[in-house]
């Protein structure tokens, strides 16, 4: 279907460091299939990776709140706390 179509073309952009085109690709899977859990976490993973915590976490919990059977998606949430939280102590 669409939806998995954009998510794995997001995957092979996300794979040659192309991050803006897979998160576009990402988020054109989720209009598409709003509750395709997949494309939230791989927007997350992209978005944790360029430093953007606060949007990483929605998706990791977006995936949580979709299924919350999804451990990558739990263990990815705690990380990017933890990582905002050190971010904030260094003061950066």
């Amino acid at each position: 279907d669409l939806a998995t179509a954009l998510n794995n073309r997001g995957q092979i952009k996300y794979f040659q460091v192309e991050f803006a085109a897979a998160v576009e690709d990402y988020t054109a899977a989720i209009e598409s299939q709003p509750g395709f859990e997949v494309p939230y976490y791989n927007r997350g993973l992209v978005l944790y990776r360029l430093g953007c915590f606060d949007e990483a976490m929605k998706d990791f919990r977006k995936v949580l709140e979709l299924n919350p059977q999804f451990e990558d998606a739990a263990l990815s949430l705690k990380q990017a706390i933890l990582d905002k939280e050190e971010k904030q102590k260094r003061g950066y």
